[in-house]
């Protein structure tokens, strides 16, 4: 009998890993035989070996395909390894099939940016769900290859950002993106082309300028590229990736690009014109501007946000009869659109920017604001949940509405010249007016990041060029502090009584 033999002692073992239901019965009772012929037109040559006795049986259809599978198992015995029991394989061939069983397959960048966003769903909000979602599509752009009825970059985001919505999965996609979706679906790339230079480059650029290759805005870019690299660390975490890619692309530079513009701002004499010429937008009997004037008193003289302003309710505020008021904000109602948010409604209800989901922040109201807002409320009521500024229906404030009460007040309050200039061209605008205000008062920087729910250097960054009349202020501050006060200086730098 012609056959090979391990020359150590039969028995079971299991390679030192803990023994279960689940682990193969290994033995290194091994044996061997030479490749036979059989009767068999479709496989004639056959290769036979018994493992702990079992009989274990190979067909080829030549000699030396049989033989080469000979010499792996004649190899695998060699180098001391046992084998599979029942299936007659040694311990390696077992390992690499089950490791080829759990392999993750590459997904390409189509299906990853929905995966990914299925696993950020349930913890961010609408805002920042829709802003994950134009990330991806933005790196979509870089991430297809070349062909035939190729969509448009335009049809490429949409399609990308309706794709990841998690409640459209078992939908067909829209009549209008349908074709995209297909399209997209077969040509995207798989993450692995991240590793190229020249769509790692195309992937940088994408992220940085707009559709029309005019350059995106500083803030935009940021959090296109934030979106990115939390897609890329998930992409890393499932073992797709060994590293980030944006680590070897530097990021863009933008010096400035979120300081507010001074040519926004109003002064108190304006201030007062825009918030009066509010009062006559709209006919008397629907109070269209009247009931947001004190909406728009809310951005100008505490320097809330709009969103924070939708959600103020009545129960929020202190407004005594004579003095400061308070205004305890607890949360705002940002828009996004319906199919971000968890309601399906364009309104979502958060907690503060930049806080903690409970926390809150009160911000001392001037007397003047204290009146508008019990005239308010004394006038107009609130909604039923305390809101002091529902729409008409009592349902959340749109963004739209009070964005066109506020352009029509610009045409009345203001003359041409400056009407067509950046002059409180947007509501937020009026927040910035107030923040400025702060800072020119002197009120310390702390002070006005509390108030205003922004981090000091925030401020000291956006808001750097608008303070304005403080040089002699503290030239005199400085004098003093050098004993200079009261003193000239000669021409030799000796002091003078």
């Amino acid at each position: 009998m012609n056959h090979c033999k391990m020359s150590q002692a039969p028995g079971a073992r299991n390679s030192g890993r803990p023994s279960g239901p689940e682990e193969p019965t290994l033995s290194t009772d091994v044996r061997v035989w030479k490749v036979n012929r059989v009767n068999s037109k479709r496989a004639p040559y056959q290769l036979r070996w018994t493992v702990a006795g079992k009989v274990k049986t190979a067909s080829f259809a030549t000699v030396a395909l049989a033989e080469s599978r000979r010499s792996e198992l004649w190899q695998a015995m060699r180098k001391g390894e046992a084998f599979d029991v029942d299936s007659g394989l040694p311990e390696s061939e077992i390992r690499a099939a089950a490791a080829k069983d759990n392999e993750t397959l590459e997904p390409t960048w189509w299906e990853f940016s929905r995966e990914y966003m299925a696993t950020r769903w349930r913890t961010t909000a609408a805002k920042t769900r829709e802003g994950l979602a134009d990330s991806l599509a933005t790196v979509a752009l870089a991430m297809m290859s070349d062909g035939p009825k190729k969509p448009t970059l335009g049809e490429v985001r949409l399609a990308v950002r309706w794709y990841v919505v998690p409640a459209h999965k078992d939908e067909d996609p829209p009549p209008d993106l349908q074709a995209a979706c297909v399209w997209l679906a077969a040509r995207s790339l798989t993450l692995s082309a991240l590793t190229d230079p020249k769509v790692l480059r195309d992937v940088q650029y994408r992220l940085a300028f707009k559709l029309d290759d005019t350059p995106a805005a500083g803030e935009t870019y940021k959090r296109r590229r934030r979106g990115f690299n939390t897609a890329m660390e998930y992409a890393i975490e499932r073992g797709y990736l060994e590293e980030n890619p944006l680590a070897y692309v530097k990021r863009a530079k933008y010096k400035g690009d979120d300081a507010v513009d001074p040519r926004v701002l109003v002064n108190a004499v304006q201030g007062t014109q825009l918030l009066t010429a509010v009062s006559y937008v709209g006919s008397v009997h629907r109070n269209r501007g009247r009931r947001l004037v004190a909406f728009f008193a809310c951005l100008l003289y505490a320097a809330m946000r709009p969103a924070e302003v939708v959600g103020l309710r009545e129960q929020d505020c202190y407004l005594p009869e004579k003095g400061w008021g308070t205004l305890t904000l607890h949360e705002t109602h940002p828009v996004s659109g319906k199919k971000w948010t968890d309601t399906g409604k364009r309104h979502d209800k958060r907690g503060l920017k930049s806080r903690e989901a409970k926390a809150d922040r009160p911000v001392p109201i001037p007397p003047l604001l204290v009146e508008m807002l019990l005239d308010h409320i004394k006038e107009f009521g609130t909604a039923k949940d305390g809101r002091l500024f529902p729409n008409e229906r009592g349902d959340v404030l749109g963004t739209s509405s009070y964005w066109r009460v506020w352009q029509e007040a610009r045409l009345i309050a203001l003359p041409p010249d400056k009407e067509s200039s950046p002059l409180a061209h947007r509501p937020y605008d009026l927040r910035h007016t107030c923040i400025t205000n702060w800072l020119n008062a002197g009120v310390p920087v702390a002070e006005v990041a509390r108030r205003a729910g922004n981090s000091p250097e925030v401020i000291h960054r956006r808001y750097e060029g608008c303070i304005d009349g403080h040089e002699a202020l503290n030239n005199r501050k400085i004098e003093q502090a050098m004993g200079w006060s009261g003193k000239g200086v000669d021409r030799s730098g000796s002091h003078e009584a």
